[in-house]
């Protein structure tokens, strides 16, 4: 595909164009950029009342804004172009041209911008909110057009490409303002499954920031090789998740301590048989 334009062409019309210009010609073409600048400044306002009226989150608003105020410019520049004399079809043919090439060398970036705007418009998560995507995971802490940047417990700031994030699948832990704990417990065989539901229930009690609604349970979910497994299952808001998490750990170990609960762990046992006296002989 040819991309380079015979830029002589314009320039000699560009020229007899002015050469040809009279003064009436001159103070139409100022009038046409004076109603023109009329209409795109009303434009503007109108397009300013509605996006800010609207539900649409305010940086949308503002790239929509700044996306019609381009396309008027242009516009306006093509119209006064037009009534100057000067070929239009030049103009755009080079606009064209030059929009192409720039387009093919900040495709990655018209990608993310196309992310955020998708993530802008359908709101997965919001400031603030704790997320997991399949490249990462944190609180958002800025949306931009080309990034989303999320803060880690570790304390490091992630930068994700929009057009990523949205390509993945997106796990929103803050969307409810509440977080399930769910916690597997095994215990031995030799212990009945009331004394450990009992036991685990009393933990949860004991643990703060745990919501009543929900009700917190305690279930046996497995048979393993050489334990019976459990789920502790309770809810926190999201700003005392962690603290719920750490601190039933710590109570469901004690209370299995109180009540002699045998809390099991992989382990190997080795029997040794002794010889008969029968073998003895025989060797």
């Amino acid at each position: 595909m040819p991309t380079d334009i015979d830029t002589s062409t314009l320039e000699e019309a560009v020229q007899k164009s002015w050469g040809k210009m009279t003064l009436e010609q001159l103070l139409t073409s100022l009038i046409i950029l004076v109603v023109c600048l009329i209409v795109v400044k009303l434009i503007i306002t109108l397009v300013r009342r509605i996006t800010g009226r609207s539900k649409m989150d305010e940086r949308v608003g503002r790239y929509i804004l700044g996306g019609v105020k381009a396309v008027l410019y242009v516009l306006t520049i093509l119209i006064v172009a037009q009534s100057l004399g000067i070929p239009v079809t030049s103009l755009i043919a080079l606009v064209s041209v030059f929009g192409l090439a720039v387009s093919l060398a900040i495709q990655d970036v018209l990608s993310n911008v196309a992310g955020g705007m998708v993530i802008l418009f359908s709101k997965p998560f919001s400031i603030g909110d704790y997320v997991e995507t399949t490249d990462g995971e944190g609180a958002v802490v800025e949306i931009s057009l080309t990034h989303t940047k999320l803060d880690t417990y570790g304390g490091q700031r992630v930068m994700l490409p929009n057009k990523a994030v949205v390509a993945g699948k997106i796990i929103n832990y803050s969307a409810r303002g509440i977080r399930r704990v769910d916690h597997a417990i095994t215990a031995s065989y030799d212990d009945s499954t009331e004394a450990v539901r009992d036991a685990c229930l009393r933990a949860v009690s004991r643990t703060p920031y745990v919501l009543e609604d929900p009700a917190p349970a305690a279930v046996l979910t497995a048979y393993k090789e050489s334990s019976v497994e459990y789920h502790v299952r309770f809810w926190a808001d999201i700003d005392h998740f962690w603290d719920a998490y750490s601190y039933s750990l710590e109570e469901i170990r004690r209370c299995f301590a109180e009540d002699g609960i045998t809390m099991t762990y992989n382990h190997l046992n080795v029997h040794i048989v002794e010889n008969t006296g029968r073998e003895a002989k025989e060797r």
